[in-house]
């Protein structure tokens, strides 16, 4: 491989890097943005120690999401979305005053001009993929979902290759074949197939990889941990998702809110923001690959705990189909990083 294939390959492994920290991230309701580069250490803990914790806020939250779609019956997703930012949007404004998680902000320099060719493009995409993978919830199951998503590399390399920033390899062209067919047979052994969430997932997911390569073109080089970019992009996607509101939702989840009261909705919100907080740690205390397993092991129990609490079917067939998929992720991170 010539000098400069090797450089594309290890730029899109650094895209299919942040790809897995966003799919990590990306199973709560509120999904850190991905970032360009890997950020500055923060005070670190052992991997030993957050990687548990992250598995189980990440875990709580996706469980948690899905109880409130389903059991509690509020089918709101653009306003819990709206919610979930407009929180993370104070929630890092008042840890930027109090502590040093946030110091990074000082190191980022946001122009008008980069809000407007940069920050606000990604925030629209980022709103797309947020409010799609959240309706996703009302129409297929957690396990189901969570294998739809072993496709977010495979579409991030899809996507870089119409647009050139990659050639396609043999190499590459294998492991995209082999999630492909991984997440097909776990599709077709899905016993409860929802056309239309087939759909709204498979959008989101699209959005979401379109999202990491903007990111990948555009903030190419800028230090932003996980927390710092939720700091830019919070209020970008609540102020969108707001507009969105009144032609989606509009009064209906207002109504609501008396029944669901103030309790689920601060703590479902807090969950998912100590989960941003939790991911600021993982990064700083795991490598790639151990984020690789770390996701792989938080989705075996993700299906478990699907079958189990909510009673979702899962066959035989979509067993094998996703063992196939996820042997293909770990795969070309391990290729990745030779």
């Amino acid at each position: 491989m010539s000098h400069e294939g090797k450089g594309q390959e290890d730029q899109m492994s650094e895209v299919i890097f942040e790809a897995e920290k966003g799919k990590f991230e990306g199973e709560s309701p509120l999904p850190s943005p991905a970032v360009a580069t890997t950020p500055k250490p923060k005070p670190k803990l052992s991997a030993t120690m957050i990687i548990p914790v992250w598995i189980v806020l990440s875990s709580t939250v996706i469980i948690y999401n899905n109880y409130l779609y389903n059991t509690l019956d509020f089918k709101y997703p653009v306003f819990t979305v709206t919610w979930h930012l407009t929180f993370a949007a104070i929630g890092t404004r008042v840890l930027q005053k109090t502590t040093s998680l946030l110091d990074g902000v000082k190191d980022v320099n946001v122009t008008k001009d980069m809000f407007l060719k940069s920050i606000l493009p990604i925030g629209v995409l980022f709103s797309a993929s947020l409010i799609l993978s959240n309706t996703a919830y009302l129409y297929l199951s957690v396990s189901y979902i969570q294998m739809l998503k072993a496709f977010t590399p495979v579409a991030i390399l899809l996507i870089s290759w119409v647009i050139r920033i990659q050639e396609p390899s043999r190499k590459l062209a294998a492991i995209v074949l082999l999630i492909s067919v991984g997440v097909a047979l776990a599709s077709h052994g899905e016993l409860r197939f929802n056309l239309f969430g087939f759909i709204v997932q498979s959008a989101a997911v699209a959005f979401e990889a379109s999202r990491l390569v903007m990111i990948q073109l555009l903030l190419h080089g800028l230090k932003m941990d996980p927390l710092v970019s939720l700091h830019y992009y919070a209020p970008v996607c609540a102020a969108l998702n707001l507009l969105a509101l009144p032609f989606t939702e509009g009064l209906a989840p207002f109504y609501e809110l008396a029944r669901i009261g103030p309790v689920i909705l601060i703590s479902n919100a807090s969950v998912a923001f100590l989960l941003n907080i939790a991911a600021v740690f993982l990064v700083g205390a795991a490598s790639g690959l151990a984020l690789t397993l770390a996701g792989v092991f938080k989705d075996i129990l993700l299906i478990t705990g699907s079958v189990l609490i909510f009673g979702s079917p899962v066959t035989p067939l979509q067993v094998f189909g996703y063992s196939i998929a996820l042997g293909g992720l770990v795969t070309y991170k391990r290729i990745g990083l030779k």
